[in-house]
């Protein structure tokens, strides 16, 4: 599956969550993630702008753990990120991190974050708290099918294309000097 991704930085959570809510969007998340990164010894993914990844929810909408073993890729970095997703949820998640382990990967970072998710115009803004150690500024993730959609999604919050980029978490902690150095695909 190919997703088109891109971010705003910087934001004020309180008052999107206010323009969400008056724009109709519907709350389809709000978990805490613990987000368990992997990669081969000479970090051949996240050189590449990808990476394979552990990851187990705190569903609070559901009351429920949910672990996902997931693999990306990046296929370009214009106006959107457009990332390669091979994603499936796993029972169990020891047994999910032991495959990635006997293919040769190794856990390179453990990243803890809250997310709230709202669906509108069939795409997904996410509001993302990370852990303030790993990165200190929340932001909106908007993944969307096209740039005509993110446009409209924007003028209703309040946005222009002007103030998305579709750099990677690292590539802006990285600009702030900010980069923990552990890669670049995220």
């Amino acid at each position: 599956m190919k997703e088109l991704e891109t971010r705003i930085v910087d934001i004020d959570v309180d008052k999107i969550r206010k323009l969400l809510k008056d724009i109709g969007a519907k709350k389809v998340k709000e978990e805490y993630q613990t987000n368990n990164i992997y990669d081969f010894d000479d970090n051949r993914l996240l050189n590449a702008k990808g990476y394979a990844r552990i990851r187990i929810t705190d569903d609070r909408l559901n009351n429920k753990e949910v672990v996902y073993m997931t693999t990306k890729k990046m296929l370009s970095q214009d106006t959107f990120k457009v990332m390669e997703e091979n994603e499936t949820i796993v029972e169990d998640k020891e047994a999910a991190s032991k495959i990635f382990t006997s293919l040769g990967l190794s856990l390179k970072q453990s990243i803890k974050k809250y997310r709230e998710s709202y669906k509108i115009m069939d795409s997904l803004i996410e509001i993302d708290i990370n852990d303030k150690s790993f990165c200190p500024f929340p932001y909106l993730e908007i993944e969307t099918s096209s740039e005509e959609k993110l446009k409209k999604i924007l003028d209703l919050i309040g946005y222009t294309i002007e103030d998305t980029t579709s750099k990677t978490i690292y590539e802006l902690l990285e600009e702030r000097g900010l980069a923990q150095g552990k890669g670049k695909g995220l």
